[in-house]
């Protein structure tokens, strides 16, 4: 398990991540890629930091609650069909698992989640 250390602050925004490509059959537009890394994981739940670089793709989602830290795109939701969100720092978005979506990324986006 990784643990962050208590009392000890991380700026998400600058964290390095390793990114890979999205697989092509998500992929909509451009050449995105995605990258993680988890910063703190129990049994009963993950606090990462995830970032999408510019582009357009699906995915299928797990349960999960996000607030935006950097960079700029919208959220559709295709199933349930739901009103896009706008994705700018200090957005916070909940997700349900099987939820499925498409993410138009702009600028690079970054956030931390929450996931049990």
């Amino acid at each position: 398990m990784t643990r962050l250390d208590a009392g000890s602050p991380r700026v998400a925004a600058s964290l390095s991540l390793t990114d890979d490509p999205v697989p092509a059959d998500k992929v909509r537009a451009g050449a995105p890629r995605t990258g993680w890394l988890a910063l703190d994981e129990t049994e009963a739940r993950t606090i990462g930091v995830w970032e999408h670089t510019p582009g357009v793709s699906t995915d299928v989602e797990d349960d999960e609650v996000f607030v935006v830290v950097a960079g700029a795109g919208t959220l559709e939701f295709t199933d349930p069909p739901l009103p896009a969100v706008e994705l700018l720092p200090g957005t916070i978005v909940r997700l349900t698992a099987g939820m499925r979506t498409v993410w138009t990324v702009r600028e690079t986006l970054r956030k931390v989640s929450i996931a049990p």
